[in-house]
């Protein structure tokens, strides 16, 4: 009896297996097979932070052991500890982590530092990069904006997000007015419904003192003709009269906003625009799924989005999110059965079941399933805004300037853009004193 139940219990494992292995088409299947030769039995550890990503690839990652024997542990860092934990560790060349979850802010810092792996030869290994993979049809946007650092590699991008503008449907259909398609129209859009009904503002978007002011202001600067930084010589130019132009748009855009946007992160504009206060809303489109909502939004049925209104200097957007990439401070093997968990959770095969598991989309096949677009109306919209961040792009521009001294840069002129809206100085007076400051910052 026992024999007949261990035999039973073989044959039911073994037919599971099969059945797994059958579902995959036959060269996905050669691929598995394949690593699993090589790095069955291996264990890799992955550094994230609790992210719509780490949930999709956590869902999928049975899977992929299975296949691949390949054992997968999970450190989960809270974001604002992230970076610091893996600059430390590799400072001290500990070779904790194999793969790393990497924020776009950091490339710039990552890169060149070494924290994170070039991944150009493991891309051009075709044995362990398979054609189902398709690196091409991940976004260019996202592709060379998000995962590269001057032009090398680093990183495979996984959440893309670029900003758009969401409006409500009824009030622009009730006073006869159309969305913004330039920067003028929108701020005489956010000039006409401030105060239009009770309670009722013109626009949310972030302007917390610091990275958050800056992150908001960095969503109009470029179409006005302004930057913090020359991308080519890396000349301050904070208090070039474009920027300065550009704060004192965004500081009058702002004045259209409810009273206490002073201290809105992404979290309290958005929340501003979904509990009915403003008209309109720019920020990230990785926070659409808040807004469709109704257990969280009351302007479900009457919201629609558009892109980015452009400028004197362009139709520009912006463009950030977070990659996966491989530590160097692991050897060959481990880099290599590190990317064979890159390769299935970030292939174009894998693609459709990632966004249907919570992960944000970062590949052109995805924007355009119709299964998917049928049950996220916005992603056309968001294709188009996208565009409009390639196009900072193909300009020579990013929208994050890629210098390792960056976020320092933005907390300082982030500071100063607070003081002018809360009136305390004029654009040009605190451009003028943070200009100082930067230059120190990029003298270092």
């Amino acid at each position: 009896m026992r024999k007949f139940i261990f035999s039973l219990v073989i044959i039911l494992v073994f037919s599971i297996a099969s059945t797994v292995l059958a579902e995959v088409p036959p060269e996905v299947a050669t691929w598995a097979n394949m690593i699993k030769e090589k790095f069955d039995g291996t264990t890799i550890t992955c550094a994230f932070t609790s992210h719509p990503t780490t949930d999709a690839m956590q869902a999928m990652v049975d899977e992929f052991t299975q296949l691949t024997g390949i054992k997968v542990r999970w450190d989960i860092i809270e974001e604002g500890l992230l970076r610091q934990k893996l600059l430390l560790e590799h400072e001290a060349k500990t070779g904790v982590y194999d793969v790393i979850l990497i924020d776009a802010f950091n490339m710039a810092e990552y890169a060149p530092s070494g924290v994170a792996l070039d991944l150009q030869p493991l891309l051009n290994n075709k044995e362990i990069t398979p054609e189902w993979y398709d690196y091409a049809d991940i976004l260019p946007a996202y592709r060379d904006g998000i995962g590269t650092f001057n032009g090398v590699i680093s990183g495979i991008p996984v959440a893309g997000e670029t900003r758009y503008v969401g409006y409500r449907t009824d009030l622009f259909e009730k006073y006869g007015q159309k969305p913004p398609e330039t920067m003028d129209d929108f701020l005489a859009l956010a000039k006409f419904f401030n105060g239009k009904e009770p309670n009722l503002y013109g626009v949310a978007m972030r302007a917390q003192k610091g990275i958050h002011f800056a992150s908001g202001w960095l969503t109009v600067m470029y179409q006005l003709g302004g930057q913090v930084l020359d991308q080519k010589t890396w000349k301050v130019l904070v208090n070039d009269p474009k920027t300065i132009g550009s704060l004192e748009f965004y500081v009058d855009l702002l004045k259209q906003g409810p009273p206490d946007i002073a201290v809105y992160t992404h979290e309290e504009a958005v929340s501003a625009f979904t509990s009915g206060r403003t008209a309109m809303w720019h920020d990230s489109t990785a926070l659409t799924p808040w807004i469709l909502d109704p257990t969280k939004s009351t302007i479900v049925d009457k919201v629609n989005f558009v892109p980015p209104p452009s400028g004197p200097a362009g139709a520009y957007g912006a463009l950030a999110g977070w990659n996966v990439g491989i530590s160097s401070d692991v050897d060959a093997k481990r880099q290599e059965a590190a990317w064979a968990f890159i390769v299935w959770m970030t292939s174009k095969y894998k693609a459709k079941e990632y966004v249907q598991l919570g992960g944000t989309p970062v590949r052109e096949s995805v924007y355009k399933d119709e299964e998917l677009v049928k049950a996220n109306w916005t992603f056309p919209i968001q294709l188009e805004s996208l565009g409009r961040a390639a196009n900072l792009v193909k300009d020579g521009m990013m929208w994050l300037p890629p210098h390792p001294k960056l976020m320092k840069v933005l907390e300082v002129v982030g500071s100063y853009g607070s003081d002018v809206l809360a009136g305390q100085m004029t654009a040009k007076d605190a451009l003028d004193k943070a200009q100082v400051e930067c230059e120190k910052i990029m003298a270092e």
